[in-house]
């Protein structure tokens, strides 16, 4: 056994930054359907993802349900360039390799946006608030836009469609999405199952560390956030924080803060 725990922000710190900010993920195809299939995104419509990678994201909108329209915004260049070379041939679908910060977005009727850098989601809110028309809708995954009210709620997909609803603070948005204020360590758990089985792209053998790491994240961001439902850590948290430090050397424990 390690007697130098990892803390997890080095363990953090270690991952490829990509994998962290939800970059180069190839969602499965069937999860891109689910999700199309979720927002109900139709031939109407003007498709947008935002941050595209090489996912096939562009090509089935394009495709299979036949969008008037559908474009992958890519920073990278080598992303971008494999992309375009997954949509070849495809009429309704193209690739530009842009910021997503300066790109046109105005007739987008339906954008994904999968960011978890607050400054670009901050710049991104602002653009859609300017410059979408009433009725385009924002898919994300993991939690809505800051405290948007999502339209439609299905963890870990959400709708925000413009104008869009604010909530006044994180309990009132939790409230709308979850019917609580609050999230208990039952919740946490039941929310990181949910992820994990949503994205359909973690081996059978991980799952169980996964869900016990995910769940620990999303506990402890409540806790720390004013709205977890206890008033003290619960023994399975204590527990499975334990575990996570023994016998896989990650240390979530400098995570937690501390109450007075």
């Amino acid at each position: 056994m390690n007697p130098n725990p990892l803390k997890i922000e080095h363990f953090l710190s270690s991952l490829p930054q990509s994998v962290l900010k939800g970059d180069d993920v190839s969602l499965p195809d069937n999860v891109i359907r689910k999700l199309f299939r979720f927002a109900r995104l139709r031939s109407t419509d003007v498709f947008y993802h935002l941050g595209c990678g090489t996912n096939n994201t562009i090509r089935i909108a394009a495709q299979e349900f036949k969008v008037k329209k559908s474009v992958g915004i890519e920073i990278r260049k080598s992303l971008a360039t494999k992309a375009r070379n997954n949509i070849a041939g495809i009429a309704n679908a193209q690739i530009t390799n842009q910021d997503i910060r300066k790109v046109q977005i105005s007739d987008a009727s339906v954008l994904l946006l999968w960011f978890t850098n607050p400054r670009i989601i901050g710049q991104m809110i602002k653009r859609f608030e300017i410059e979408l028309y009433d009725g385009a809708r924002v898919i994300t995954l993991w939690s809505p836009l800051e405290l948007m009210v999502p339209t439609r709620a299905e963890f870990p997909f959400f709708v925000c469609k413009k104008p869009f609803n604010y909530a006044e603070n994180l309990p009132e948005q939790i409230k709308a999405i979850y019917g609580t204020t609050c999230i208990d360590f039952n919740a946490s758990w039941l929310l990181a199952d949910r992820y994990i089985c949503a994205l359909e792209v973690v081996p059978g053998e991980y799952r169980r560390f996964l869900n016990m790491l995910h769940s620990m994240i999303i506990w402890i961001n409540a806790w720390n956030s004013g709205v977890a439902c206890e008033n003290e850590i619960p023994p399975p948290v204590t527990t499975y924080i334990g575990i996570l430090k023994t016998f896989f050397n990650i240390d979530l424990s400098t995570l937690v803060d501390a109450r007075h």
